[in-house]
């Protein structure tokens, strides 16, 4: 882990930029948020404006931006490509249920499931598939990804440049070794509770 934090200390700021509006926008297009959640990548982009290294505002609007584009050509896979083949895909056949269980409840709530969607790694991945098979009219589907993107943009970015201020602040007081080895603790901790939450959490659209 220090290893990474030494490594996104070393990165050029146009390839931290770069990396994570890819990472951001391959999560929705072709469901890489499978193997790596775009919320990590937008954490890491704020953390190096935290650091110094890249503008926040530049950061956020790179994350923003990836994210609705990236849902925008989702979409237009799910409404071209998959269509009701989407629920059979080999490809997904872990996810069944799931994927079930998400066009039911986009055939409830409609935009409020995409925005929403926006907030979970597998719904994030899989939504604008679902809204454009579904045939949700493209407008529609925008304005609320564009609100979901612009919210969990903002929002994951402002959260890692408050962990990478933060870990100026430690260095300056105690030293970049010390800083490290809390910045590691704290990192881990995280990623405990988030695989602890995923295993406890009840799927919010199986009810």
């Amino acid at each position: 882990m220090s290893h990474l934090l030494d490594g996104i200390l070393g990165l050029d700021p146009v390839l931290i930029l770069v990396l994570t509006g890819l990472l951001v926008f391959a999560e929705d297009a072709i469901f890489v948020g499978f193997v790596v959640p775009g919320e990590t990548a937008a954490v890491l982009a704020g953390v190096g404006a935290g650091l110094g290294h890249v503008a926040l505002p530049l950061s956020i609007a790179v994350v923003v931006v990836a994210a609705i584009l990236g849902d925008s050509v989702g979409y237009e896979v799910g409404r071209k490509f998959f269509g009701p083949r989407v629920l059979t895909s080999p490809l997904l056949a872990r996810h069944h249920l799931r994927i079930a269980r998400a066009q039911a409840f986009l055939r409830r709530r409609g935009g409020i499931a995409v925005f929403l969607g926006r907030f979970t790694a597998f719904f994030r991945a899989m939504m604008p598939a679902l809204a454009g098979a579904s045939q949700m009219p493209y407008r529609r589907f925008l304005a609320w990804n564009a609100i979901g993107g612009l919210v969990w943009g903002t929002g994951f970015v402002v959260l890692g440049y408050a962990a990478g201020a933060s870990y100026h602040r430690v260095e300056k007081q105690v030293g970049r070794g010390v800083a490290v080895a809390l910045a590691v603790v704290v990192i881990g901790l995280l990623v405990a509770w988030r695989i602890r939450s995923r295993r406890r959490r009840v799927d919010p659209v199986g009810s």
